[in-house]
C-alpha cells in the first residue's frame, strides 16, 4: 500500500475497528496520529520503498504465577495495549534494516544466521536470531525494511523484548509465509532467540502471551507442547482499571537477583533428583523440609514453598475470572503478592537494602485503596514495577498518588489486548 494511501486510509477510519480492538475507544485519536508519523518517519528513511505494511505486537502483564514459568508451573498472564508498531517494505535484498525510533539503524545480512556473541545483550542478536528460526525450520524468509515505535517501556516488566522478538516473527510469518508458522512456533522463536542469541535465559511465558494475546493461562508441564487456554473478562465493564506503575528502581547489576532465583528453586528439585519444581510432589517437600535444611539455603526452601502455592493459585484465579468473582480475584492477587514479598522475596534486591521502591509503591497502593482491589510487585521484581487493580473511583486518586512518588507519567492505566502479532493495515 502506497504513503499516500495508508495515511488517508488512517485519518478516514478505514483502520478503526482495529485500533479500538488492540487500544479502545479512548485512545483511537492519539493512536491515529502515532501511525502516521510512523508512516512518515518510514517514508523519511526509506523513500525507494512505495510500498508499506504495518504490524503490531503487545507487551504483557503477569496475573499469577510468579516466577513460576522456568519451573515449569502454571502461569496466567495478559497481552496489554501498550505495543512494538513497525511499518514496513519488503525486498529482495536479502537483508533486514531495521530503524528503531531513538535508536541507530540495524542491518542484518540474511547470508549469515549463526550465534554471534559479540552481539549478546543487542537488538541486532534478536533480529538474526529469529530469522535463524525460520531457516531452521525450513519456512520462507526474505529481507525487509522497517521503522518500529515502541510504547512497551524496557525493564518495565512489561516485556519489551518478547514483543520485538513477536513482531519480527509476525512480520517474516504472515508476509513470507501467510500465517503458516502460527503463534505458539512464534513464541518458541522468539524464546530461542532471546536465550541463545540474545544471551538472557528467559521462560517462554512473555513471548506465548505477546504472541498470543488475551488472556491466557498456561501450563508448562511440557515447555515444548505448553497447554494454552485463551480467556475472555472485561475489567473495564466490571468497573476495574488495571494499572501498572514503574518504580523508577535501576536495573543495573540486578543480574544475581534474578538468576538467584531459577538456580535456588532448582537445588531444591535436585535434592530429590529432579530437575525442575514441577516434578517434585508438594507433600514431598513439605516432608522434607527438615532434611533440606543445610543441604540448600533456607531462602532456596522458601522459594521453593512460593513457587508451590503461586502454582496451586494459577488455576483459582482463573476460575475466580470466569466466574466473574472478583472479590474472589482480588483475595488470591494479594495472597500472590504476599507470597512473593515473604517467601520468594523479589521486592527489593539485598545488595541495595535502602532502594525499596517496590514496597514503597505497595504501601502507598494499599494506603489508597483502602482494602479495595488489590495490588502486588510485578513481573521479575527487585527493582521493577507494581500492578493494581483499581476500581473506577478510585482511578484518578490512584494515579496521583502514584505519580507523586515516582514522577509524571510512572503509572499507566491499561487495556487487557485480546490479539497477540498482527498485521494492523
Amino acid at each position: 500500500m502506497k504513503k499516500e494511501e495508508l495515511l488517508q486510509g488512517i485519518q478516514a477510519g478505514k483502520y478503526d475497528e482495529m485500533m479500538v480492538k488492540l487500544y479502545g475507544q479512548e485512545a483511537l485519536t492519539v493512536q491515529k496520529q502515532r501511525y502516521s508519523q510512523a508512516v512518515e518517519n518510514f517514508a523519511t528513511l526509506y523513500p525507494e520503498r512505495e510500498d508499506m505494511e504495518v504490524f503490531s505486537a503487545p507487551g504483557r502483564t503477569e496475573v499469577c504465577g510468579n516466577h513460576t514459568d522456568h519451573q515449569h508451573g502454571k502461569v496466567l498472564a495478559a497481552a496489554i495495549n501498550l505495543d512494538a508498531v513497525a511499518v514496513v517494505g519488503f525486498h529482495e535484498d536479502e537483508v533486514i534494516r531495521l530503524h528503531s525510533e531513538g535508536y541507530p539503524a540495524i542491518t542484518v545480512e540474511l547470508s549469515d544466521l549463526a550465534i554471534n556473541e559479540a552481539e549478546h545483550g543487542t537488538t541486532k542478536a534478536l533480529i538474526r536470531g529469529m530469522a535463524a528460526q525460520f531457516a531452521y525450520k525450513g519456512v520462507k524468509i526474505g529481507g525487509f525494511d522497517a521503522y518500529v515505535t515502541s510504547d512497551v517501556l524496557g525493564g518495565s516488566g512489561l516485556s519489551s523484548s518478547a514483543a520485538f522478538e513477536v513482531l519480527i516473527g509476525t512480520i517474516l510469518d504472515i508476509h513470507y509465509n501467510k500465517g503458516a508458522v502460527g503463534a505458539v512456533d512464534i513464541a518458541k522463536m522468539g524464546q530461542f532467540a532471546e536465550n541463545k542469541y540474545f544471551g538472557k535465559n528467559c521462560g517462554l511465558m512473555d513471548q506465548m502471551v505477546s504472541s498470543v494475546g488475551g488472556f491466557v493461562f498456561i501450563d508448562f508441564a511440557d515447555p515444548t507442547k505448553p497447554v494454552i487456554d485463551k480467556h475472555v473478562c472485561d475489567f473495564a465493564a466490571a468497573g476495574i482499571s488495571l494499572c501498572i506503575t514503574d518504580t523508577k528502581g535501576s536495573h543495573a547489576d540486578l543480574t544475581a537477583d534474578y538468576v538467584s532465583i531459577p538456580v535456588e528453586m532448582k537445588s531444591v528439585a535436585a535434592h530429590f533428583g529432579k530437575e525442575v519444581l514441577h516434578e517434585v510432589a508438594e507433600a514431598d517437600f513439605f516432608a522434607e523440609i527438615d532434611a533440606l535444611r543445610g543441604k540448600v539455603s533456607d531462602r532456596a526452601i522458601l522459594r521453593a514453598a512460593h513457587f508451590f502455592a503461586d502454582d496451586a493459585r494459577v488455576p483459582q484465579e482463573v476460575a475466580a475470572l470466569d466466574a466473574k468473582d472478583f472479590q474472589k480475584f482480588f483475595d488470591l492477587v494479594k495472597a500472590s503478592g504476599n507470597s512473593s514479598a515473604k517467601w520468594l522475596q523479589n521486592v527489593y534486591s539485598i545488595q541495595k537494602p535502602e532502594e525499596q521502591g517496590v514496597n514503597m509503591g505497595l504501601m502507598v497502593s494499599e494506603k489508597v485503596l483502602d482494602g479495595k482491589g488489590a495490588s502486588r510487585v510485578h513481573g521479575g521484581g527487585f527493582a521493577g514495577t507494581i500492578q493494581a487493580f483499581v476500581p473506577t473511583e478510585l482511578v484518578d486518586k490512584y494515579v496521583t498518588a502514584m505519580e507523586n512518588l515516582f514522577g509524571e507519567g510512572s503509572c499507566y492505566r491499561l487495556n487487557i489486548r485480546p490479539l497477540g502479532g498482527v498485521q494492523v493495515m
